[in-house]
């Protein structure tokens, strides 16, 4: 019997496929292993999901279902957050200068940003995990009906204190931190603050995270390596990682690298 090379070449494939939808569970529990055992997790992570766009052009697929992978991606991030205990997560979802982008691109980032805050605020988990929900930016400029659904994600969850979702939206950190200026000035033109009173606590305090701790990591997908704007104050010592993949094909795998990378690090914070 004659055996084909295409034949064999495919059966070859077959058994190398199933080698690697076995191993990557077994890689995961190892590197969840590893974690554990060293037992040093963030207690704050920032993510930055990037790559929709060159993800939609390389497969081929609208835009819009792009996003909505990479929106289905991070619900999936912040169950593995929650399965580790991990206390707090702020997602860069949409920046001030992303606005620039073609106006059909805006729209379809902006309504299912609508959608898919409305579907966390009701996911089992933030209320099984009382996640208390938090949308970071300038609202002023945000489509009236996202404002809406912030704010029913913000009045279920705001009796919840034992984790923490932001999420960034209109969000840029020069703006965050030209707000909280504004908001000083004002507040020394008040006589409610001394200008000698104003050190990096103080200004903590205005920023739009007040009351919550500086990212411990951030994470950034689909290969570039800057911050783009985000969490420019609180970011001062997180410590970075970059990721070559694309945030809709982000695995749990990638998640785990990040952190053990993270517990691998001696953190010095300048002294």
């Amino acid at each position: 019997m004659r055996i084909r090379k295409r034949d064999i070449a495919y059966h070859i494939g077959k058994i190398a496929y199933r080698i690697a939808t076995i191993g990557i569970p077994l890689y995961e529990r190892y590197l969840l292993g590893k974690i554990e055992r060293r037992g040093e997790l963030p207690n704050h992570i920032g993510i930055i999901p990037d790559g929709n766009r060159r993800y939609a052009r390389e497969a081929g697929i609208p835009l819009k279902e792009a996003y909505e992978k990479g929106a289905e991606k991070l619900r999936e991030v912040l169950e593995w957050c929650l399965e580790l205990g991990i206390k707090c997560v702020t997602v860069y979802a949409f920046s001030t200068e992303n606005f620039q982008r073609p106006r059909d691109q805006v729209e379809t980032v902006m309504e299912l940003l609508t959608e898919k805050i409305v579907e966390v605020a009701d996911h089992p988990l933030v209320h099984k995990n009382r996640v208390r929900i938090k949308v970071i930016g300038r609202r002023d400029i945000l489509p009236e009906k996202l404002r809406e659904a912030i704010g029913y994600a913000e009045n279920k969850t705001r009796d919840y204190s034992d984790r923490y979702l932001n999420i960034a939206i209109g969000y840029g950190g020069r703006a965050e931190l030209v707000d909280a200026v504004r908001k000083i000035a004002e507040d020394v033109k008040r006589g409610m603050l001394s200008p000698n009173q104003i050190d990096e606590e103080v200004v903590s305090k205005y920023l739009y995270t007040a009351g919550l701790p500086d990212p411990d990591l951030i994470i950034r997908t689909s290969g570039e390596e800057r911050l783009s704007g985000f969490l420019l104050w609180q970011s001062a010592y997180s410590e970075l990682y970059f990721c070559d993949v694309y945030i809709p094909k982000f695995r749990k795998i990638d998640f785990l690298r990040a952190i053990r990378v993270y517990q691998q690090r001696h953190r010095r914070f300048g002294r």
